[in-house]
Formats: structure tokens, C-alpha cells, sequence
């Protein structure tokens, strides 16, 4: 019977959780679900000078945000470091390491030494077979594994196929320092061997480091986990992703105003493919996860395509779900009175959320259109909007005004009458008296359906708006 699958996501907490790693997670996550399996979580945090709480705390919620929840607590890797040094051990005594005493000095000379002859610059393996009996007094040794001297080293990968390494190009490299904390390479892998971990999926800028993990494992006696080393994510010109492409915190993105349904479904699309679909469910993508479906070339990041996954997502929410992220948002990027006015309307934004949710690629648009509901009189009429407020609109304003104060049934039907009537009785088309009852009522050129607006804010308030810009 085979394994349960497990997977695992295993940050570094040295700053935010990054919109390529997030990717990492979603697809180790996704695996792991569709397998039935487990998804576990491992944090990385050997790194005592850079490490931080807040950065934990950011890969915990940033994880959380996108819905990518993880079977059991979490591992914190510092904690596990007696368990490192005792595998490290382990493999002294099995033969298959050794302690290197050379000084600093010592291994700058070997640097040099190989550059001089044209070789890469690494450790000899001057303590390989040498007796303990020659170290040096005082002198704290590491630990070096033994790599194989001949022959090769293959991953076998989901995603790069077979990949061949040449053991004269590994050396013998540090698995314990000196001080007797483990190396990323010893406590990678006790920790995946430790968790059970049968699958890891990861960049593919950690294929090097696989090839000498593969090295532990064998030295131990234990079973390699499958692996999938995916192509990092490019910007739209092929170049890695920077900050000018995207390469933002999964933070920002929740403060760009984007869903996190959108980020998932985006996200899958960078790397991974089912077919020619492009819009899906979350459901719907661990159903049709596979390795098989991770591309081999480099995905490119694109903020036109993500705007657009995420105005699909917009325009096919729930309005109260919307209201709720809308709030959310403006408190966390300290838009203290679109909050308060948010909350104070939040029936009238409610109703309102159909007609605005066509027009928005973002929840940030989503509150832009909406301050038109709890705007404060005289309202701030944007440049552009404000130069059609000419000197004749501003008298059709007026008389416009003055024809709405005599209605009684204040409705769609009732105020698009009068409307019509005033353009007809002006010689326009009704887009000139609708375009400037907008500017007047919203201060912007683009906003729900103007009659709609004006049911929504009410007869008071409307006539007041229009009062204000005209002549």
C-alpha cells in the first residue's frame, strides 16, 4: 500500500511572505489535497540574526489569507537543532562524515589555490582521511559529509525530468558548524525525514542543493522523497521578478484591493495548467492538480491578467461578502472615513454593490465608487469631471433640478422621465444631461447608473448635490 502523501512549505522568516513562495505553498497545498494527503508547515528559522517574529507572523497570516491551511502546528527548525547534531553524529559514525579542523586562513589558501588553477573555488577535503590524532589542540571542528569521489548523482524530478550530477563538482560540505548548529542542508532534510515528508515541491533554484541533500539521505539509509523543482516566476520583460514586476509581499496584494480567490486562481495559472482553462474554482483546482500539469518553462508575472482574474471575482461575489472585505480594507490601509462611512450606509452601499461591482477591478475601486453615498456636501468634483461643468450645463443643472423638486414618486422610472423629457425639450441626446447630473451627484465621470444614484442617496440629498454645481 503506498504512502500517504505529505507535503510541506517551509519558509525562511526573514522578511514578508513572498507572492513567488506563496505560489510554492498553494502548490505543495494543492497536492496535498487532491491526494488526500497532509500539508505541513516548517519554518526555517536557523537564521537567528535575520529571523523575525513579525515575519512569522506575516507567513501565518498571509498563508491564512489565501486559505492554504495546514494539517497540524507548525515546526519551528531551531528548535529541532539537538535532533540536527545527533543525525550529524549518527553519520560519524557510520563512515559517512568526518571532522575538519582547517583554520580560516587554511580555507582561504584552498579558495585561492583553485581559482589560480581555474577550478571553482571549494573545500579540498585536506581532513577527509586524516587520523584524529593530528588535530590541532583547541581547534572546534565542524562536520563535513563525505561525498561520493566518482560517478554521478540523479534527481528525479516531477517537473525537470532526470538530472544528472557529476560528484567531482560536490564537495565536502559543512553538515554541523563549529558551535554545533546544523547547516540548511543537515536540517532540511532530518526535518523532511523526521515530518514523513514523500513529496517536495519547490524552486528550481534548490536543483543544486537536492543533488547534495540526496547525499545525506543515502548516508542515512533513508528513502529520497519525490521532488518537483519548479521554474521561478519572471516579469513580463523575462527578467526575474523584482518589486518592479510585483514581487510584493502576499500583503500588499490584500491591500491593492485584490481577492484572495483571484490570487489563488491567478497564482495556480503561473506554473500549472489544466487544459485551456483559466478561470476556476479553488474546488475546482485541487480536483484537477497534478504534477504532471507543472510547466518546465518560467511563468511570467502579468498585473493586467491578475486585474482582470480579480474583476472576475469581483463581478461574481456575494455584495455582503464585498461589504465585508471592503471594511476590512479600508482599515487596514487607515481610510478612516471611507470606514466610518462605509459602516454608517452600510445598507445603502449593500443595494448599491450590484451596480458598482461591473465597474471595479479591485476592492480599492470598489470604495472609490462608493464614496458617492456618503460624500460630504459640496462634494470634491474631480479635474477631469469638473471641466464639462461649462457655464451652459451648469444653467441645464439648474433647470434640471428644478424639474426633479416637483417629483413625487421618486424612482428609476419616475426620474429617468424627467430626464428624457429635459433632453429632448434641450435638443440633446441623453447622455449630455446624464453625464453632468453625474459629475454633480458623484463628482466623477464614472459611477452606477445615474437614476440609480439618485434613488440610493434619496430626493434631499440629490436635489442638494445638483444644487450645488448649478448655475
Amino acid at each position: 500500500m503506498p504512502k500517504p502523501v505529505i507535503t510541506r512549505f517551509a519558509p525562511s522568516p526573514t522578511g514578508y511572505l513572498h507572492i513567488g513562495s506563496a505560489r510554492t505553498a498553494l502548490f505543495s497545498w494543492a497536492y496535498a489535497r487532491n491526494m488526500q494527503g497532509k500539508f505541513l508547515l516548517r519554518i526555517e528559522d536557523t537564521d537567528r540574526e535575520r529571523s523575525t517574529e513579525a515575519a512569522v507572523q506575516a507567513i501565518y497570516e498571509g498563508l491564512s489569507w489565501l486559505g492554504l491551511t495546514w494539517d497540524g502546528e507548525p515546526t519551528l527548525q531551531f528548535s529541532r537543532a539537538a535532533r540536527h547534531a545527533e543525525i550529524a553524529n549518527e553519520l560519524l559514525q557510520r563512515g559517512q562524515a568526518y571532522y575538519c579542523y582547517c583554520s580560516p586562513e587554511e580555507l582561504a589558501e584552498m579558495r585561492e589555490t583553485a581559482r589560480a588553477n581555474g577550478q571553482p573555488p571549494r573545500y579540498n577535503g585536506m581532513w577527509r582521511d586524516r587520523d584524529p590524532s593530528e588535530a590541532p589542540a583547541g581547534v572546534a571542528p565542524v562536520i563535513r559529509i563525505k561525498a561520493p569521489v566518482s560517478g554521478e548523482i540523479v534527481v528525479h524530478d516531477h517537473v525537470q525530468g532526470e538530472v544528472v550530477f557529476k560528484t567531482e563538482n560536490l564537495d565536502d560540505f559543512i553538515i554541523l558548524r563549529s558551535d554545533g548548529t546544523p547547516t540548511y542542508m543537515l536540517a532540511v532534510v532530518v526535518d523532511d525525514h523526521d515530518m514523513g515528508v514523500t513529496h517536495i515541491i519547490r524552486g528550481d533554484d534548490h536543483l543544486t542543493n537536492a543533488a547534495r541533500q540526496i547525499i545525506i539521505y543515502d548516508g542515512m539509509g533513508w528513502d529520497v522523497p519525490d521532488m518537483a523543482h519548479i521554474p521561478l516566476i519572471h516579469g513580463p520583460d523575462g527578467a526575474k521578478l523584482s518589486k518592479r514586476h510585483g514581487a510584493l509581499g502576499v500583503g500588499a496584494y490584500r491591500q491593492m484591493g485584490y481577492l484572495p480567490e483571484a490570487m489563488i486562481n491567478y497564482l495556480a495559472r503561473l506554473g500549472w495548467s489544466h487544459g485551456d482553462d483559466e478561470l476556476f474554482s479553488v474546488g475546482q483546482m485541487i480536483d484537477w492538480f497534478s504534477l504532471d500539469g507543472l510547466n518546465k518553462g518560467a511563468a511570467r508575472f502579468d498585473f493586467v491578467k491578475l486585474e482582470n482574474v480579480n474583476g472576475h471575482y469581483i463581478r461574481s461575489s456575494k455584495p455582503d461578502y464585498l461589504y465585508g472585505v471592503m471594511l476590512a480594507t479600508a482599515a487596514e490601509i487607515g481610510r478612516d472615513v471611507d470606514h466610518a462611512g462605509l459602516v454608517a450606509n452600510k445598507d445603502i452601499v449593500l443595494a448599491a454593490l450590484p451596480e458598482l461591482q461591473p465597474r471595479a477591478k479591485t476592492v480599492l475601486e470598489l470604495i472609490d465608487l462608493a464614496q458617492f453615498i456618503y460624500a460630504v456636501r459640496p462634494l470634491a468634483v474631480e479635474a477631469a469631471a469638473g471641466e464639462l461643468l461649462t457655464g451652459d450645463v451648469r444653467k441645464l443643472l439648474g433647470t434640471a433640478q428644478a424639474m426633479l423638486a416637483r417629483l413625487d414618486d421618486w424612482s428609476v422610472p419616475a426620474i429617468e422621465g424627467v430626464v428624457r423629457s429635459l433632453a429632448e425639450e434641450s435638443g440633446l441626446k441623453l447622455g449630455k444631461v446624464a453625464q453632468p447630473l453625474r459629475v454633480a451627484l458623484t463628482g466623477r465621470t464614472v459611477s452606477p447608473g445615474i437614476f440609480e444614484v439618485m434613488v440610493l442617496i434619496g430626493k434631499a440629498e440629490s436635489l442638494a448635490r445638483i444644487a450645488d454645481q448649478a448655475a
